[in-house]
């Protein structure tokens, strides 16, 4: 399905795209959840909701979190040694012993697919030094975020007092978690060859998440399950250019609910074809010119929405103060956020259109200096 948007805005923007009025006649699903929601992966909105904001224990879908905090937290293939007290824990584990030498990366893996407990507490004290100090980052992650209904207390997922969240939080998080390239990557993997050991060796890792081989589209994310917890699945899927977020905790039939839940957001939601207006242009330093013209290399963005309001949507470029002559066509200067009711869907690569020298009237000093900051800026970037 596509839609047609078309408006002006305050922020430099102009949308449109192809007719289409948002209708659907699928049936609403039953769930066996306590709580459930089904989420565009884009924007964020709610498609499906039961008891979505009710805090609840959610397992071992906490450490979406976790790998989240270790993917950002950089050194992923840096080798080291896991601390022995950390690894001594119970339920589901990647395998790790005293002694191991470990990565990053494959702490994550140990995570994502067989749902390591071993592997959340070997990431927390390797990066925050403790588990109650690396459940201070995880709060502190969720709050930018903006999830207003969970707390961490574990990096595990295993209960401690106040752990919880919602359902619609928990797909906040998985939205936030998969624009990382690597963990998406990492969760769409049903088997994952990794390296850990004393000394290290090659071994395989098994995904818990049977959907990935049950539903044509899936591509991650999580399972969980404790006693008090229930079962818990955060999944995302994607089918024809539509991408879902769906969440269910303590569901006792967490596949089939998914399932039903997908089926019926595909046929609910629909692509709009978002034009990228012209007209945007970034300040430029050492040329005759003020100003630089930049575009994307793609004039449509494809995104997956309930929403037929014009209003709803906005550009805002993202720039430095201003960029050094010279620039070349075609490289990048800037980013395009498009918003969705001021949340951000995603950023855009903007391009010089067109060369920029340095001008005339700069001086022999001015262009020496010029060319010392794009050598350092080259230098730093690299």
């Amino acid at each position: 399905m596509k839609k047609q948007i078309t408006s002006a805005a305050a922020v430099l923007l102009i949308i449109a795209a192809e007719p289409y009025i948002c209708a659907s006649a699928a049936e609403i699903p039953q769930t066996s959840a306590k709580a459930a929601v089904l989420v565009s992966a884009d924007t964020g909105e709610v498609i499906f909701s039961e008891n979505a904001n009710e805090k609840l224990p959610m397992a071992s879908t906490t450490k979406i979190m976790s790998v989240l905090l270790t993917l950002e937290s950089g050194g992923l293939y840096d080798e080291f040694t896991v601390d022995s007290d950390a690894i001594k824990v119970e339920g589901s584990s990647m395998g790790l012993c005293e002694g191991d030498t470990v990565t990053k990366y494959a702490l994550c893996c140990g995570m994502l697919l067989p749902s390591g407990n071993d592997a959340a507490n070997a990431a927390a004290v390797r990066i925050a030094g403790s588990f109650e100090a690396f459940a201070d980052m995880m709060n502190e992650r969720a709050r930018k975020i903006g999830l207003s209904h969970t707390f961490f207390v574990t990096p595990s997922g295993l209960e401690g007092e106040g752990h919880g969240s919602s359902a619609l939080d928990m797909a906040m998080l998985a939205r936030e978690a998969l624009k990382n390239d690597i963990f998406r990557d990492i969760c769409s993997k049903v088997n994952i060859q990794t390296e850990f050991g004393d000394p290290p060796f090659r071994r395989w890792l098994k995904n818990t998440n049977k959907l990935l081989s049950m539903y044509d589209g899936v591509y991650g994310v999580k399972t969980g399950f404790t006693d008090e917890a229930g079962r818990c699945l955060v999944s995302a899927c994607k089918r024809d250019g539509e991408d879902l977020i769906c969440v269910t905790l303590n569901d006792a039939d967490d596949w089939n609910d998914h399932i039903s839940l997908y089926d019926y957001g595909f046929e609910t939601v629909g692509n709009a074809e978002i034009s990228i207006p012209d007209g945007f242009e970034v300040c430029i330093a050492g040329s005759d010119n003020e100003y630089l013209p930049v575009c994307a290399e793609n004039r449509l963005v494809s995104v997956t929405t309930l929403s037929d309001d014009a209003d709803d949507f906005s550009f805002e470029l993202a720039a430095p103060p201003f960029v050094y002559a010279p620039v070349e066509k075609g490289t990048e200067t800037a980013e395009l956020k498009l918003m969705y009711k001021g949340r951000e869907v995603r950023r855009i690569p903007m391009y010089a259109s067109e060369n920029a020298y340095i001008g005339k009237s700069v001086t022999a000093g001015e262009k020496n200096i010029i060319k010392k900051l794009l050598s350092e800026l080259k230098e730093f970037f690299s």
